[in-house]
């Protein structure tokens, strides 16, 4: 059941995506900001964990997510190290994915000579 309630929950947040795209007219770079924003405050308002907890890779492999992994990082930091924690906070739960995003974008351009 783990697995039809990641697909259900994986499925809406795309769909939500797409319906910004057709139906509201967003650009995908207005649609993957706004679902950042949401993730973000998702987390905020304690909405998100939970809905991790429901549905696992559902909730945790959309880009909603990023949005989740920043405010939950600058609220751990901060309340470890104070206001300094919030920036330290951010790039220490997001660094790997940004990092591995840039090489393997980087990689695939050498392989596949990219136009434009």
């Amino acid at each position: 059941m783990t697995f039809v309630w990641a697909f259900i929950v994986g499925g809406l947040i795309c769909v939500i995506g797409q319906l910004l795209m057709d139906v509201g007219k967003l650009t995908p770079a207005h649609t993957m900001s706004a679902l950042v924003v949401s993730g973000a405050v998702l987390d905020g308002l304690g909405l998100y964990e939970p809905l991790i907890d429901f549905a696992g890779a559902g909730a945790t492999v959309p880009i909603t997510s990023f949005g989740n992994a920043l405010v939950h990082g600058a609220v751990a930091e901060a309340n470890q190290n104070g206001l300094i924690g919030i920036v330290t906070g951010i790039f220490e739960v997001t660094s790997a994915g940004i990092s591995s995003a840039i090489i393997f974008s980087f990689l695939a351009a050498l392989i596949f000579r990219p136009k434009g």
